[in-house]
């Protein structure tokens, strides 16, 4: 990156190399070297060194001059996103953070997801990082009591609901505990490690049932029985996971629009599938037949991984380069305990961990609908979520540290994911009407998404001529009703989506903003270059930016 060491990408990588010394955990899920015995501080002083090293951070790459263009966009994606994590830090945002699926409670179990098991000397680290959960959850106990006690406290669904997840993986819900299962899957291994291992499952255990008991206890009595941010809290948020300062308002109408516009397309292939079927009843028939269905969770993954990899080799070459590291992306079924669901964890800096395409299903569930999820295994795939986070870790000539690994934003990469999906249509991979009607009801859900999230947390009076609840304000009940009687989408997963949006504010209607503005941007630059334009050109030139803020996407892919 050049050898100024006070310029944007050296400050930029200095600042990934004492995050990851400070955050043991990310710097698995970043795939840097060291750490890999030790937990994440989520104490008040974890989080306050945290905070004091994106500071000095953000000062120097506001001070410093960019050498070139590659530089120039480093400095403003830097400062967008340590600012926000700093305004986020000014609130206690960091240290009172807990919800069902994105806090530090989930991130102390999952990465132990990422870390390899396959010699004596791999389970002796996992050994050695079971052992300090106790401190670890000791820490996080210490931060969420300090926010409370300046009155920062997460809503009591979300306290509620992540004890039941912390009572899952403890073994309290009468089956092994995740941690005794893991270590249970050691195979080889000398009698002495797997004693040390299983002692040190233990005490993980016991650990998550203490913190189990603390938030029941000691948190759920000082946690807001209302669900709603309010707007204020909201449009920080959303900056966060958009990168842009959005009109909720325009939004949120924008949001009806889109649900209105793909639930009508959806009506006409649900009467194709069915002469007169509601969707639901569409659904119905899908549901019945053989074609779309997998048995078995081991079965399911092999699903999944044969339609990723024939995605992969279909569009190499033809619609996207795919360089050969990228080639390799492995499918999991994720450990139970989590929200319903898929989610992508991206490879290493040198692509020794590959890509990982993961699908949390509730552990009793055996039968699988594939109509539900090919546009899913493109969205979280290619030329989703693997093309896009995998492409940006391997620019290492064109991109910083921070870039490549450390910058996600919501509204870019989601966006994206969602924009994927539709473009699979375009390309002809959707043309069956089941797996369409499962891309389309995927659309409609992240449209309803929109509605559902903005009204939910300002409060918001649901429009004449919806056909839903005409006139109400939107309550988290009216929001589960809308989404079970409107999309058709597994009831499982609804339920959980509406805990989820009620914890994560801002970050449901960041897929279909951000789709909304990858689709304007190619129509754009379509009309720019006429007969010119070069589709395949267009992508890899977006995706070879890396990750950034909307607004900043915004004035990058006018350049293209």
């Amino acid at each position: 990156m050049g050898v100024d060491h006070n310029g944007v990408h050296a400050i930029s990588d200095r600042f990934v190399d004492e995050l990851a010394a400070l955050d043991p955990i990310a710097s698995t899920y970043l795939g840097l070297p060291g750490g890999e015995e030790q937990l994440t501080d989520y104490s008040p002083d974890g989080h306050r060194a945290r905070a004091e090293l994106a500071a000095r951070s953000l000062a120097e790459v506001r001070e410093a001059e960019p050498a070139d263009d590659a530089e120039r966009i480093a400095k403003a994606v830097f400062t967008e996103r340590i600012g926000l994590d700093l305004e986020l830090h000014e609130i206690g945002a960091d240290m009172s953070s807990l919800n069902v699926i994105a806090s530090p409670a989930q991130e102390l179990r999952q990465v132990f997801d990422l870390m390899p098991g396959d010699t004596d000397s791999d389970w002796r680290t996992i050994g050695r990082r079971l052992s300090a959960m106790p401190e670890a959850v000791l820490g996080l106990r210490a931060g969420l009591t300090e926010a409370a006690a300046a009155g920062n406290v997460s809503a009591a669904r979300q306290v509620r609901k992540v004890a039941e997840q912390c009572d899952i993986w403890s073994g309290r819900n009468g089956e092994e505990s995740f941690f005794a299962a893991m270590v249970g899957r050691a195979q080889g291994i000398e009698d002495s490690l797997r004693r040390e291992l299983e002692t040190a499952a233990e005490s993980a255990a016991e650990a998550y049932a203490g913190l189990a008991d603390f938030l029941r206890g000691d948190l759920l009595p000082k946690a807001p029985v209302k669900d709603a941010v309010g707007e204020e809290r909201y449009r920080l948020w959303s900056r966060y996971f958009t990168g842009a300062k959005l009109d909720l308002r325009e939004a949120y109408e924008w949001g009806w629009q889109e649900f209105s516009g793909i639930e009508a397309e959806m009506k006409q292939v649900a009467n194709r599938i069915k002469t007169g079927a509601t969707l639901a009843e569409a659904a119905a028939v899908l549901d019945a037949d053989e074609r779309y269905r997998v048995r078995g969770q081991r079965e399911f993954e092999q699903w999944m991984q044969r339609l990723s990899d024939q995605a992969l080799a279909d569009l190499r070459g033809t619609h996207f380069e795919i360089p050969d590291p990228l080639m390799r992306l492995e499918c999991k079924i994720a450990p139970p305990g989590g929200g319903v669901g898929a989610y992508y964890t991206g490879p290493t800096d040198d692509f020794s961990r590959p890509g990982r395409m993961w699908w949390s299903v509730p552990a009793d569930r055996q039968d699988f609908p594939t109509w539900r999820e090919v546009s899913t295994v493109y969205h979280e795939g290619v030329p989703g979520h693997h093309l896009q986070v995998a492409t940006s870790v391997h620019e290492a000539q064109r991109l910083n540290k921070f870039q490549r690994l450390a910058c996600f934003v919501s509204g870019h990469g989601e966006g994206w994911a969602l924009y994927a999906e539709r473009l699979m249509r375009e390309l002809g991979y959707l043309s069956d009407d089941g797996d369409l009607l499962g891309m389309l009801n995927d659309q409609l859900f992240r449209a309803a998404r929109v509605v559902v999230d903005i009204g939910m947390h300002l409060e918001l009076e649901i429009p004449a001529g919806t056909g839903f609840h005409e006139g109400e304000v939107w309550t988290p009940e009216l929001g589960l009703e809308f989404m079970l009687s409107r999309t058709i989408t597994d009831q499982a997963q609804v339920r959980d989506e509406i805990d989820r949006y009620l914890g994560w504010p801002g970050q449901a209607p960041s897929y279909k903003l951000g789709e909304r503005l990858w689709r304007a941007a190619r129509d754009e630059a379509r009309q720019r270059h006429g007969a010119n334009f070069d589709v395949k050109a267009f992508h890899t030139e977006a995706l070879k930016m890396g990750s950034m803020g909307l607004d900043t996407l915004r004035e990058q892919l006018v350049e293209l």
